[in-house]
């Protein structure tokens, strides 16, 4: 029959009791206790199998570092939040989730080892989960905290036992599959600043039926996550210059940021020389290409630059979310060589996220000089300058100049090319907001085929349907209908068309103007995964060693997969070059593709010593995976190591890995659209005016620059950058190949002082060939600007001179970059005491130190290093962090506390120069979060908690100093806690 032995359960309640990392982490160093025993009989023995092998064995061990949170250790979180659970572990690196907001995705990934979330795994119950979109990550805000028994996270790649995207590793996340009974659990957590609200409530019920043949498991949730934005604490209400330090004075001396001179103001508008956008309050007035620019006043009128806009304020620190979730699972014993299995998963969740209100940004509009609302200073400075760039040869009819009567003058009947940079406040703010319908069902069968062979078949297909909406922005083209007016009162085009005023300070667009002018955009993305497997495994009698006592144990299987993602856009969005949407950032094109895989795949335990001086143990472990897709071709993973226990407390385990990652529906099926990239400076601008050389003035020239526009043309704005990508349509990108190599050792002693003392250190190397991504676009100024080659200088598109144009940018394709590599060791250590009358005391901990962690995109480019660094291309990476938890037991009482360290980082060195003095090193971070616990009686339990417990402040560190997605609101907020203190309580009522 199909069921757990006693040794089993024994293994199970070992690997989640001795915590041999911290918070929450437990070292799974030995995964399985061997059974020494020797009066125990060989039929006693049950076959166990472990997170990174599909091999069931008797007392099989992790050939890979393992580490293990369990059902408590997640409780002392007080985080229904999966992500964010993660997130605290040293092997991890934030991805996105509720502390990111301008370039949020809406969901919660995972990046192990800082490799991208696209390169590690995400399992539930060992199996594959369905991703949310095209890109193959899965939101993890559909798995079910309260039904959790443990997660494993295994370090290295997984390839040969899991599949693609097993790269970094694999999570994987086991549920309580033999529920007995009913739980209802409550909990609300708020900072201290009295918002950051988080509510959770969840209902589990289960329990056996037909004599315990079977068992059911239903459970419910609800999470709702309340906004913080960062106009809410005094960090985020304005934003500071990470290059000049502007406003770091007034932030600290709790003062508003500067205001601009008189006539200049307006809502959120800040100095000149402060930090902000210049899409501004008033009207930015640019000349494309011709060295012509300004700033209205709110009278109408146009002179110098004047202002900013401060946009800090309408952002979140903390994105709104509410989700639902529903899973049924069970189980039941047909006869002795049948179980029948099954499990659904439903999730609900909707995400907003919220930048400042839309505006013009670098669209290029065709400006009629006759547009009577253009006050009469306001002409005459326009056509003084152009006609003064027509002298000089800068302005040339054809280019940004159209000479409709062909005088050669340029007067009121001509049009111009040019850049209104305007916020329209009167629009109010931008949103995204995702709705999400994630399910995903597994039904199977698996026992005994013959013998001691067993067979697990099953079938599981899943689907994601999200819906975006994007609300609060410009309609560009509306905008341009809106430009053409002879009389103010009607436009050109005719129909609905209201002229719009933007000529002006707040308060010129009119109402009518605005409902024109404005509009609301849609997109739906649906995936479906569909998996069939088999797999049987069991022993060799016939392969066995004569210092062995168990045969080889082998599991062999295949899998097919067929997966399809699909992006369809509306009309707007389709719009080129940038949709309709101002300030949104690019187009969206429709996206339709899938592919199919059929991988045959086997494993192996081979025992080799067992009970001998010196070798108490010693197991050699391979695997091979052969995949085939219907757009890559084949790919082929394998792994190979051993672990071996010299004598009973050491174990050695050394693991050789081949895994790959082909590439996913979006990057093989993306059709070319524009976007932003982060990037620091254009070389050939005004910014760089000083540091032009005749060769460099060259470049410029070759890029589509006329030598009078070279050190004239604008910088970029808010360090990004237009780019044009997709996949390639020629050459599209082959799949990752890594070679993965883990070794290690793990002590476990026996002290009269100490109980279950375990101390594992790992050494990890990951090294991935052919990556798949996109060059950055600084990286192809630099070759170029920088280094001449005039391969990369034609991926530069210039319009009117410049780069900040939204018909101007960099050209990226998907493609295949050279390497990525982390290689590093992590420490693991656990013990607890019993002390006479005053309880038990628990001591664990996690230490990760990177020796590596590196890129390089091609060799015309040099190697990126990111170990201990920020910057626009590397998050922050710490070289060391630990995690290290205290716990005290005292009869109903529990009181932990969890110490979270971040060693010091220092700003890229080859941004360094570039950055305020102060912003070029965060100091390191510790941060302690309490939690205590009462155990009223068997049905009730109260749990209270403080997060960052001494309420530290994050670093400061202004707006431009990282990527947009997490260098937001002065600070890195998903890296460091940004909200202050957080307070937590709980109700557990078990029945």
């Amino acid at each position: 029959m199909y069921t757990r032995s006693r040794l089993a359960r024994s293994i199970r309640f070992a690997i989640l009791c001795s915590a041999a990392t911290a918070s929450s982490i437990i070292s799974s160093a030995v995964l399985a206790q061997q059974n020494t025993d020797n009066e125990d009989s060989e039929a006693s023995v049950e076959i166990i199998a472990i997170t990174g092998s599909r091999v069931r064995s008797p007392g099989v061990e992790s050939t890979s570092p393992i580490f293990s949170i369990g059902e408590e250790d997640i409780g002392y979180l007080q985080q229904p939040e999966f992500e964010r659970v993660i997130r605290s572990l040293p092997s991890t690196i934030p991805a996105d989730g509720g502390n990111v907001n301008n370039g949020t995705a809406g969901a919660a990934t995972i990046d192990l080892r800082g490799l991208g979330a696209q390169r590690n795994l995400v399992l539930l119950n060992g199996r594959r989960m369905v991703p949310f979109n095209f890109n193959g990550q899965v939101d993890t805000s559909t798995i079910p905290t309260s039904l959790i028994e443990r997660i494993d996270v295994i370090t290295g790649g997984a390839s040969a036992v899991y599949g693609s995207d097993a790269i970094s590793g694999a999570v994987n996340v086991i549920l309580k599959d033999d529920f007995n009974g009913a739980q209802l659990d409550l909990n609300h957590q708020q900072s201290g600043e009295s918002d950051g609200d988080q509510s959770n409530i969840a209902f589990t019920v289960g329990g056996n039926f037909e004599d315990g043949r079977g068992n059911a498991v239903a459970s419910v949730s609800w999470m709702e996550r309340k906004p913080v934005l960062l106009g809410d604490r005094p960090l985020g209400q304005f934003g500071i210059n990470s290059n000049t330090g502007a406003g770091l004075a007034e932030y600290r001396a709790g003062e508003d940021a500067q205001l601009p001179e008189a006539g200049c103001g307006g809502p959120n508008v800040v100095d000149i020389n402060g930090s902000g956008s210049t899409t501004a309050m008033p009207t930015r007035f640019e000349l494309i290409g011709a060295g012509v620019e300004g700033q209205f006043r709110e009278d109408g009128t146009l002179g110098p630059n004047c202002s900013l806009f401060n946009f800090n304020p309408f952002n979140y620190y903390q994105t709104p979310a509410e989700r639902y979730t529903a899973t049924v699972m069970a189980h039941y014993t047909i006869n002795d060589h049948a179980e029948a299995y099954t499990s659904f998963n439903f999730t609900n969740t909707s995400v907003e996220q919220q930048v400042a209100p839309s505006g013009t940004f670098g669209t290029q509009f065709t400006l009629p000089l006759y547009n009577p609302l253009i006050g009469d200073q306001a002409l005459n400075f326009i056509l003084d300058g152009a006609n003064a760039a027509v002298a000089s040869g800068v302005l040339l009819n054809g280019e940004s100049w159209n000479d409709v009567n062909g005088n050669g003058v340029v007067d009121t009947e001509d049009t111009l090319e040019v850049r209104l940079r305007r916020r329209t406040l009167e629009l109010g703010t931008r949103s995204e907001r995702y709705d999400s319908q994630i399910w995903q069902m597994l039904a199977g069968f698996r026992g005994q085929l013959i013998g001691d062979w067993n067979y697990d078949i099953s079938y599981q297909y899943g689907e994601a349907n999200r819906t975006t909406e994007r609300a609060g922005y410009t309609n560009v083209e509306n905008l341009q209908n809106a430009l053409d007016t002879r009389d103010g009162i009607n436009c050109a085009v005719g129909g609905a068309c209201v002229p719009i005023d933007l000529f002006g300070g707040f308060g010129t667009i009119t109402d009518a103007a605005a409902a024109y002018s404005s509009a609301v955009a849609l997109q739906q993305q649906k995936y479906n995964q569909e998996i069939m497997q088999v797999i049987l495994d069991g022993p060799i009698e016939m392969i066995s060693l004569p210092t062995a006592t168990w045969p080889l144990s082998l599991s062999v299987g295949y899998e097919h997969r067929t997966e399809n993602g699909s992006l369809s856009p509306d009309e707007c969005l389709k719009l080129a070059p940038t949709s309709c949407l101002g300030g949104a950032g690019g187009n969206i094109l429709p996206i339709d593709g899938g592919y199919k895989v059929d991988e045959f795949f086997f494993e192996g335990v081979l025992p080799i010593f067992d009970g001998y001086d010196f070798a108490e143990t010693m197991d050699v472990e391979f695997g091979f995976r052969s995949s085939d897709y219907d757009t890559v071709g084949t790919t082929d993973s394998w792994k190979l190591g051993f672990n071996w226990r010299p004598v009973e407390p050491v174990l050695i385990r050394v693991m050789q890995q081949r895994a790959n990652r082909a590439p996913n529906v979006g990057e093989l099926f993306s059709p070319v659209t524009s976007g932003l990239d982060n990037a620091t400076v254009d070389p050939c601008s005004v910014a760089n005016a000083g540091n032009i050389s005749d060769s460099l003035r060259a470049l410029c020239v070759s890029t589509g620059m006329r030598a009078e526009q070279v050190g004239v043309v604008p910088d970029i704005i808010s360090g990004q950058i237009n780019t044009f990508a997709g996949s390639s349509p020629t050459t599209p990108p082959g799949p990752e190949q890594a070679d993965t190599t883990t070794a290690g050792i793990v002590w476990t002693p026996t002290f009269d002082w100490a109980n279950n003392f375990l101390l594992s250190v790992d050494y990890y190397n990951i090294e991935i060939e052919d990556i798949i991504g996109q060059f950055s676009a600084q990286e192809i100024l630099d070759a170029c600007y920088q280094n001449g080659n005039t391969a990369e200088c034609a991926k530069i598109v210039r319009v009117g001179g410049d780069l900040t144009g939204d018909a101007a940018g960099v050209r990226l394709f998907t493609t295949n970059l050279k390497y990525l590599q982390a290689e590093g060791i992590e420490v693991g250590v656990n013990f607890n005491f019993d002390t006479d009358g005053l309880g038990n005391f628990e001591f664990n901990a996690t230490i990760n130190k990177y020796l590596t962690q590196e890129s390089q995109s091609s060799d015309i480019v040099p190697v990126t290093d990111c170990r201990g660094f920020y910057g626009t291309t590397c998050d922050p990476i710490s070289d060391l962090r630990w995690i290290q938890r205290t716990t005290w037991t005292y009869d109903a009482f529990t009181v932990s506390l969890l110490w979270r360290h971040i060693n010091s980082v220092d700003v890229e060195p080859v941004e360094a120069s570039r950055r305020f003095e102060e912003f070029r090193t965060i100091d390191s971070y510790d941060y302690f979060d309490l939690y205590a616990a009462y155990q009223m009686n068997d049905n009730l339990r109260f749990t209270l908690g403080v997060d960052n417990l001494f309420d530290k402040e994050p670093p400061v560190l202004g707006n431009d100093i990282g990527d947009t997605s997490s260098n937001s609101g002065n600070t890195f907020p998903s890296n460091y806690d940004p909200l202050g203190r957080f307070y937590k309580a709980g109700i557990q009522l078990t029945f």
